[in-house]
């Protein structure tokens, strides 16, 4: 062997040659090649679940605004004074669909002219009485029974409160 073709052996893993190339035993370089394939599939992996994941927050992010719009538009027709709140809000939810750049508050006013009976407080709207077996309380009144409790529970005596007995086993 010449000078200029020997081989010098800097550690176990790596030979040197003259021209100063490095070469790397087999079993290392199968090693090197099968731990840079395992990187490559692992890296192809996590950006799949990123772009997984990037898909999901904007799904989620959209869905949230959805939400955020529907209470926005439930809260104002809650304030306007709405009788039936769901069907108020499918009718207001769809015209805005319709709508695109539709106002929230155009949109109370205009289902508030056409649909007067979902509004309390319209002149077109009709309330239904209780019938003259189900009598109305006020608040300022009270009933027999509620006069007999506060009597007994005022005096203390036991005849108020038999007659306060006796009176809430006839109601109940």
């Amino acid at each position: 062997m010449s000078p200029n073709e020997t081989q010098e052996v800097l550690s176990e893993d790596t030979v040197e040659t003259s021209d100063n190339t490095k070469f790397v035993p087999m079993a290392q370089s199968i090693r090197y090649r099968k731990r840079a394939q395992s990187a490559e599939k692992k890296l192809e992996e996590l950006t799949e679940q990123l772009a997984k994941a990037k898909t999901q927050t904007a799904e989620l992010s959209e869905q949230l605004s959805d939400i955020q719009a529907e209470q926005k538009l439930t809260r104002k027709l809650a304030t306007a004074g709405t009788n039936d709140l769901e069907t108020a809000l499918l009718i207001a939810k769809a015209r805005l669909r319709d709508q695109k750049d539709a106002d929230l508050d155009d949109v109370i006013e205009q289902l508030k002219n056409e649909k007067q009976y979902l509004f309390v407080g319209n002149s077109g709207t009709v309330t239904t009485q209780k019938t003259a077996s189900a009598k109305e309380r006020t608040p300022d009144t009270y009933t027999i029974l509620a006069k007999a409790a506060r009597k007994a529970a005022t005096t203390g005596s036991r005849a108020d409160l038999q007659e306060y007995l006796k009176l809430r086993r006839n109601y109940l």
